[in-house]
């Protein structure tokens, strides 16, 4: 399989309309869109009000309405912006992989997904966008699925293609329950659910990039060198 592009789209800030309201200005978006993602990450989108948003933006709900068109239309810019933005530096992480002469082993692939995620924990709006990413597992089927497909689809299918090539002892089955663990692994790793250091204080912390990312790497890189998985009375 040869390299994959995937481009960002920044199609949702609508510009140039006409009747611009007043106090539209060049950070004006990006100021609506960090007081949503902090709404959002926090209350969900049903238990989110664009009133909320609108005081915490310093901005008119007519004016969130300018730019993004509805409640959804924010909620999808707010995850879009950093969604995508993960995505393409995970391809183009893959695509650095692909480009070298060295054999590509399942931990440079592993550590190559993970990293544009955990490097998000290290700025406030990442940790949000982050806590955000889980609780979109717990929105209708109707919000997160698009959503989800939109940011992620193609690049974890990339991945996929590649474990499949570099683990042929797999069936295809078994590398694609085993990127779903990875994922789900990572989001309620890097989630800051503070469980870790509930169960081990000052034995684990959660806030070292290093040692988490580490740890993980580890973790999913043994489970997917795990022999197949064989079903009682199948192959």
């Amino acid at each position: 399989m040869g390299r994959v592009t995937l481009s960002s789209d920044s199609s949702w800030v609508k510009r140039d309309k006409p009747g611009r309201p007043e106090g539209v200005g060049d950070n004006t978006s990006e100021r609506i869109l960090d007081a949503a993602e902090e709404e959002f990450s926090e209350t969900g989108y049903a238990g989110t009000t664009l009133r909320v948003i609108a005081q915490k933006a310093a901005v008119t709900q007519a004016l969130i309405n300018y730019y993004f068109g509805s409640k959804y239309g924010l909620f999808e810019a707010v995850f879009i912006r950093r969604g995508k933005t993960i995505s393409d530096e995970r391809l183009r992480r893959l695509n650095a992989l692909r480009d070298k002469d060295d054999k590509i082993l399942v931990d440079d692939v592993v550590r190559a997904f993970l990293a544009p995620t955990i490097a998000l924990r290290e700025t406030p709006g990442g940790r949000r966008f982050l806590r955000l990413q889980a609780r979109l597992h717990t929105e209708p089927a109707e919000i997160s699925y698009k959503l989800r497909n939109e940011a992620y689809d193609g690049s974890t299918r990339a991945y996929v293609h590649i474990l499949e090539e570099i683990l042929p002892e797999l069936q295809a089955k078994d590398v694609y329950w085993r990127v779903v663990l990875m994922i789900g692994a990572y989001m309620y790793a890097f989630s800051d659910t503070h469980r870790l250091e509930e169960l081990a204080p000052g034995i684990c912390d959660p806030n070292n990039t290093d040692e988490i990312l580490e740890q993980i790497i580890a973790f999913v890189s043994a489970g997917l060198l795990a022999a197949p998985v064989v079903l009682s009375g199948k192959t």
